[in-house]
């Protein structure tokens, strides 16, 4: 068991011939008592600071373990995110691909229908051509034959026989 400055202080010691000085020894002891009370009230002081330094680390070390889970899960999370963005920009991918496939589609489709209308156009505008240079060609046949003479003296004589029975 540690000594006291009580201890100290209530030591006596046995007197033997020629001893020491008596009051050299007091004043010796009461300079080792205080001495002694110096040490201990340090030795407490440093031990309430290490009990505090002990907290604080304590203190420390559990924020160090909750920063270091939460980086965890933050680079898990991070990570999940990366993962959900790379599959909905596939999904768009796909998606945008298949959209594409399908206006390529209706705009052949659309394509071959108006392809198909002109071809019908030009065989139309072809036959309307031929007819039309058929009935022009007869029209001018008409015009050129010698019918129109003999139609027109035929109607030049209607009227001058009219104009006969009038007067």
């Amino acid at each position: 068991m540690p000594l006291t400055p009580l201890d100290i202080h209530n030591k006596e010691f046995t007197r033997a011939f020629r001893g020491y000085d008596e009051d050299e020894v007091n004043e010796f002891l009461d300079q080792v008592i205080k001495d002694y009370e110096i040490v201990i009230r340090e030795k407490k002081e440093l031990k309430e600071k290490l009990e505090q330094m002990n907290e604080k680390l304590s203190h420390f070390t559990n924020i160090e373990e909750t920063l270091n889970k939460s980086i965890l899960i933050a680079q898990e999370t991070a990570e999940e995110l990366k993962g959900n963005a790379s599959k909905e920009s596939k999904l768009i991918i796909k998606e945008a691909e298949k959209n594409a496939d399908r206006i390529i589609n209706e705009s052949l489709s659309k394509s071959r229908k108006i392809s198909i209308e002109v071809e019908e156009l030009k065989k139309q505008a072809k036959v309307f051509r031929t007819r039309l240079k058929m009935l022009v060609e007869a029209q001018l046949d008409m015009i050129g034959s010698d019918d129109w003479e003999d139609l027109f003296e035929a109607e030049m004589g209607k009227e001058l026989e009219l104009a006969n029975q009038e007067s």
